[in-house]
């Protein structure tokens, strides 16, 4: 044998795995004249004899773009981007293409006086990212984020809460960069409809994951704003103030300075009619929370639709929270609001990214509810709880955010995220219950009176170190987070109680205080192995600490001080979590196929230690397997299936392992359980989108289901006579409850979303439905329940696409809910609520400006007294002054029929729930509104 048949051989299989091996096409899209980058150009690459393989990216805030394709070959490069030429070129790929600046030239106008009138792309599906045109949605001048994004499939806010395709979203972002943190509220709120170019909806990964392309369970829903070309550089805004009847008053605005990569934002709001442009960081667990009760379980608000009963928050029946989670909705009730906020975002040369906000709110809420809940048991059958409370809470917030990113060479980068929030929260509440057998025989009442003032503090910092290695794939990542906490408060608690065989009265003050901090590195390492696939090594160690001591004091007779220890509601207690988890990940990906299993080993100790008021120690060993994987499959380039499997496991918090008595309400006494073990969850997820750019259909489903074993759910014992309940002495007429572990939680929940133009009247329709189903364990007087909640929803949206003048949204919502129990099947209930919506601006006559909005809402089912319908109707009445119509001066009526109500239901395994909350009333309001517009053409 020659040398030349020898090599030959080992010529062509080299060859064979050059071309088999993926590469990248990257490059900057410019502006032809001025050279500056453009954010948001639609780029594809497709083999030059299969569109089908077609992917798709969209350039970042500065021009950027990645590609990526399977095997070496001769492709077609498109690019397109609104008011500029496309752009069509083929490609020979042999290796990794850096394309470097392309420059993109502005489209020609050469024809004139003819009026063409084309159909406006509406959604596009670019892989995982569901990609929306603005221009598709047309809005009135004055239109916000939110008003937008309502108009766009499978996209809402309900309560407060922007939703997509039945999923929370937890993040928005500016051409790619945070604003305002991970808050969503603000940035829907405070930016103009009017400077956006695209909305992109995908699920966003940790930085981490983004960088290996192994999903490590901690993505989240995001929204991409993409900015207009020529709306990202310039000032605009608005700045806004009214005052009307019954001293109602609204200040504020938000004014943006935009010139390039520079961003500056600045909002403020003071108003004392329920308007709220953010969400509130509630480190302390106690806004929402104001009587004291647990209001957890599924169940509407305000039209939330009788959702199934999951895991509760921070101290709550189901473990912990990720860690900065703390972002909480608007209260009930009424509230004055104070807030201003500051965002910076910027390029520092090539290397430097940076982006940070700065965010302080005031609240004062005034809370008075009304509810009557009815308890599930065997024996006391019909057993009522009624309830009347009135709260004045007032909450006091600081939150600062940090993302920098900093690029050291093409192999190495650092990303730096910390986070900082201070809260302080003060508490007046008084509460009269009373618990009820049938024919309204008294089983026990309590009048209470409650103080509370809270302090507390979180920060957390996370530091990401990224390597890449000479051969493609192989790289390595550290990342860091660490936490820490504190929290201390004081308060007291009057009551005076009357159960069947016992009056007591409380009189008692405490203090109280608690620590931690959480350290939790992970190393990654990725490794390519044969032509299409990578593996993954990872492991991911964690250290928690918390410390806990909560001291009370009875009211002494004789002095008049509270100086003698009730060693019944105090306790110190710390306890220590400490993870070992490593594992192996592979993933595949193909043209139109990608796959990833993974399976992690970890081993977990919980120790504590209780030194007051008797000491005990307990130590606890946890050892699991964490399997996970992905499958997605690219029908073509408008459809996309994305099926997801994880576990995890959830210790429970020391909150929940305290055995330390809450008796902020005599007759709902609460406790910890010092025999809780860690849950263990199953999470099953699918996602199906389906665009047509042609007809401009768009089609999205959803799908998720969860099984969590050793459940961390709720026991309640309704003694029959003085009893003593894990140490406590419960008085008959009271009752009291603790978590306990059970199997069997389950939750599932479907939606999907149609959407398409309706031509002949110029709107979009938008068709969804849902489906929910919820089994919740709970032991009630030692009997296991299975709580089962049904609930079937569905909605059509019309919104009009006509003009700027005239801009209308019809809204239909209804939701069906059956619940079943296994103890006390007579309680099984059905009961359903429906809303329907118009919403108008028209602007018939220069500037003259009319807006309605008129919301019927009906329920049916509940409680006697709480099945109400009402109708709430605000309008106004404005016209714009000065050349430029920036100056309006407007005339606004609230709640115009003087109906408006606040009702709810709560469905738990314990019982069923009823409430009503006070509300904002009529008034009338003159307003003066300026907007800034100074775009730079």
């Amino acid at each position: 044998m020659n040398l030349r048949t020898a090599i030959l051989p080992v010529l062509l299989l080299c060859a064979q795995i050059i071309q088999a091996q993926p590469f990248t096409i990257s490059g900057t899209f410019i502006d032809n004249k001025d050279k500056s980058g453009l954010p948001g150009v639609t780029v594809t690459i497709a083999p030059q004899n299969d569109s089908t393989g077609k992917t798709g990216s969209v350039s970042d805030v500065d021009g950027n773009y990645t590609l990526t394709v399977p095997v070496a070959g001769k492709y077609v490069f498109k690019a397109s981007y609104i008011g500029y030429a496309n752009i069509s070129r083929t490609l020979d790929v042999t290796g990794n293409v850096a394309m470097g600046q392309v420059a993109m030239s502005p489209a020609s106008s050469t024809l004139q006086n003819v009026t063409v009138e084309a159909k406006q792309i509406r959604g596009e599906q670019l892989g995982d990212t569901s990609q929306f045109n603005a221009n598709a949605f047309k809005t009135n001048p004055d239109a916000t984020t939110e008003d937008l994004l309502n108009k766009m499939p499978g996209i809402s806010t309900q309560d407060g809460t922007l939703k997509s395709n039945g999923e929370d979203v937890k993040q928005v972002l500016v051409d790619g960069k945070p604003f305002f943190g991970d808050d969503p509220t603000t940035a829907i709120k405070n930016l103009p409809a009017e400077v956006i170019d695209k909305i992109q909806v995908f699920d966003k990964l940790s930085d981490q994951a983004q960088f290996t392309g192994f999903d490590d369970g901690q993505s989240t829903k995001t929204i991409n704003i993409v900015t207009k070309q020529g709306k990202n550089n310039g000032q605009f805004g608005k700045i806004y103030a009214g005052y009307g009847t019954d001293n109602k008053y609204l200040a504020g605005g938000n004014v943006n300075y935009f010139k390039g990569d520079t961003r500056l934002s600045l909002i403020a709001m003071f108003n004392n009619v329920n308007q709220q442009n953010f969400a509130t960081d509630d480190l302390l667990g106690v806004v929402g929370n104001s009587s004291g009760q647990t209001r957890g379980g599924g169940g509407f608000q305000r039209m939330g639709g009788g959702g199934p009963g999951g895991r509760a928050g921070r101290g709550g029946p189901g473990g912990g929270s990720d860690i900065g989670n703390f972002l909480v909705g608007q209260q009930g009730g009424i509230t004055t609001t104070s807030s201003v906020g500051l965002n910076y975002s910027d390029n520092w040369g090539k290397k430097i990214k940076v982006s940070g906000s700065y965010f302080f709110n005031s609240t004062d809420n005034v809370n008075n509810t009304t509810l009557r809940r009815q308890y599930i048991t065997a024996r006391d059958s019909n057993l009522v709880y009624n309830e009347v409370s009135n709260t004045d809470q007032k909450n006091m917030n600081h939150r600062a955010n940090l993302r920098l990113e900093y690029t050291i060479d093409s192999s190495n980068s650092i990303i730096l995220v910390p986070r900082v929030s201070i809260q302080n929260n003060t508490l007046t509440s008084a509460l009269t219950g009373n618990n009820t057998l049938p024919v309204d025989v008294a089983y026990g009442n309590t009048q209470t009176n409650n103080t509370a003032n809270n302090n507390g503090y979180n920060f957390s910092n996370n530091l990401l170190y990224r390597h890449k290695f000479a051969k493609r794939g192989r790289t390595i990542s550290l990342n860091i987070n660490t936490q820490f906490n504190n929290k201390t408060g004081d308060g007291s608690y009057q009551s005076h109680s009357q159960l069947p065989t016992d009056t007591s009265m409380l009189d008692q003050q405490y203090n109280l205080s608690s620590n931690g901090y959480t350290i939790a590195p992970s190393l990654n390492y990725t490794d390519p192995i044969g032509k299409k696939s990578i593996l993954q090594a990872n492991y991911s160690p964690s250290y928690t600490s918390n410390k806990s001591d909560k001291e009370t004091y009875d009211r002494n007779p004789a002095t008049g001080t509270y100086t003698d220890a009730d060693t019944l509601l105090s306790n110190k207690y710390n306890n220590t979590y400490t993870k070992q988890r490593g594992g192996l990940a592979y993933r595949f990906n193909d043209k139109k196929t990608s796959f990833s299993l993974g399976v992690d080993a970890a081993y977990a100790t919980l120790d504590g230690d209780q030194t007051f008021p008797q000491a005990f120690t307990l130590s606890k060993n946890y050892t699991n397997v964490l399997p996970s994987a992905m499958f997605n499959y690219r029908f073509s380039r408008t459809q996309n299936l994305r099926l997801m499997y994880r576990t995890s496991t959830d210790a429970p918090s020391i909150s929940q392992l305290q055995n330390v008595v809450d008796v902020s309400n005599p007759l709902l006494l609460k406790t910890g359980n010092t025999d809780l073990q860690q849950s263990y969850t199953h999470t099953l997820i699918a996602r199906y989108g389906n665009t047509n750019p042609k007809t401009a259909h768009t089609f999205f489903a959803f799908a998720y289901a969860s099984l969590i074993n050793n459940y961390i759910g709720n026991a309640t014992y309704i003694p029959a006579r003085d009893s003593m309940v894990n140490n406590v002495l419960v008085g008959r007429g009271s009752q009291i409850s603790l978590p306990v572990n059970l199997d069997g939680n389950v939750n599932t929940r479907t939606f999907i979303t149609y959407g398409l133009p309706i031509s002949f009247i110029k709107s979009n329709l938008n068709l969804n439905a849902g489906f929910t189903y919820s089994r919740t364990p709970g032991l009630i007087n030692y009997a296991k329940n299975l709580s089962d909640n049904y609930t079937v929803n569905g909605g059509v949206t019309i919104s009009s696409n006509i003009s700027e003048k005239i801009d209308f949204t019809i809204n239909y919502t209804g939701n069906y809910n059956t619940v079943n129990n296994t103890i006390q099947t007579q309680s099984n209930t059905s009961y359903y609520s429906q809303n329907a919506s118009l919403k108008v601006n028209w602007l018939p006559y220069k500037g003259l400006v009319l807006n309605t909005n008129i919301t019927y809402t009906s329920y049916a089912g509940l409680t006697d007294s709480y099945n109400q319908n009402f109708v709430l109707w605000n309008a106004s009445i404005g016209y714009k002054f000065l050349k430029d119509r920036s100056l309006e001066a407007k005339i606004y009526v609230y709640d115009i029929l003087n109906q408006n109500r606040s009702i709810s239901r709560n469905v738990t395994e314990t019982y069923i729930e009823d409430s009503y909350t006070n509300v904002l009333k009529q008034y009338f309001m003159f307003n003066l509104t300026y907007t800034l517009r100074r775009f730079k053409s």
